[in-house]
């Protein structure tokens, strides 16, 4: 499946940009689904995580409360919606699928990987 993240740019401090992931190719219902994200000199990192079929979610406990991951079945679109954000908010963002599960919160489980988006938050 390719996956195609979007929604990124210039933000200010405290405001709420929605990314998006569109998925293309196969259909992805029984899979995992999740957001990360990498700051310069620092390590990609789980941001949220979703199974495809709404079984359950996992938010990172730096973006709980803040960020929402969810998804769009029919349109084959998962999305984060990300509220108050802050300045070390700043990151490359990208989509990425597990094909197989259960939900795994490490960069390694997930098999295919979009591009990313870059959100820049600015104080």
């Amino acid at each position: 499946v390719q996956l195609q993240a979007s929604g990124g740019g210039l933000v200010q401090a405290g405001g709420s940009p929605r990314l998006s992931c569109a998925a293309y190719g196969r259909t992805f219902s029984s899979r995992v689904m999740g957001w990360f994200r990498q700051a310069p000199g620092k390590e990609r990192e789980i941001v949220a995580a979703m199974y495809w079929s709404g079984a359950g979610t996992y938010h990172a406990d730096s973006v709980k409360g803040r960020f929402t991951i969810s998804r769009d079945n029919a349109n084959n679109t998962m999305y984060l919606q990300m509220n108050s954000l802050k300045p070390e908010d700043t990151a490359v963002y990208y989509c990425a699928a597990d094909r197989k599960g259960p939900m795994r919160i490490l960069t390694w489980a997930y098999d295919d990987w979009g591009l990313g988006t870059q959100v820049t938050v600015s104080s």
